[in-house]
């Protein structure tokens, strides 16, 4: 089997490298201390972070490493996914932002009022070209119903002067 390596990107959407990992697979004794230490052979490690399960006070199966450098991030992805750690197998790979986390399920990062004025704008641009599009509705409407109008007229006179 063919090892393949990790390309880092230094470019793309933002000025941010990736350097933050989402590590899942974790077995429910592992700590943070753990998991650094896991990952400290790859590299300088600036954050770890295991988020903890609200009612059992356990871990949720997943946590994040955050490496000073995107080439340790990559090196660390090279050889920790599919590894093993406390019996359970790994799943490693760079995280992903904040803004899309959460859901319906997890546990937003921001507010739920966050995005309310892009909302606002969004709703206000709709109710415009709604009200715009009733004004041309009722304006071919009215002008379908002047041409009927003057034809009728123009059936009437016309009417008028065979009967004559």
């Amino acid at each position: 089997m063919a090892h393949q390596s990790t390309i880092v990107s230094l470019t793309g959407k933002g000025t941010n490298p990736k350097t933050t990992l989402y590590v899942g697979g974790l077995e429910e004794n592992v700590t943070q201390e753990i998991l650094h230490a896991a990952f400290i052979p790859f590299g300088e490690v600036k954050d770890v972070s295991i988020p903890l399960d609200h009612a059992s006070g356990t871990n949720r199966g997943f946590g994040f490493v955050d490496f000073e450098l995107p080439e340790d991030a990559a090196d660390a992805i090279d050889n920790m996914h599919n590894g093993e750690l406390y019996g359970r197998v790994l799943r490693v790979n760079y995280a992903q932002p904040t803004k899309i986390k959460g859901g319906d399920k997890g546990w937003a990062s921001q507010a739920v009022w966050a995005d309310a004025d892009d909302w606002y704008e969004r709703a206000d641009a709709e109710q415009q070209l709604e009200q715009l599009e009733e004004k041309e509705a009722k304006a071919a409407e009215r002008a379908a119903l002047t041409k009927a109008a003057g034809l009728d007229a123009m059936e009437a006179a016309e009417a008028g002067l065979e009967q004559q």
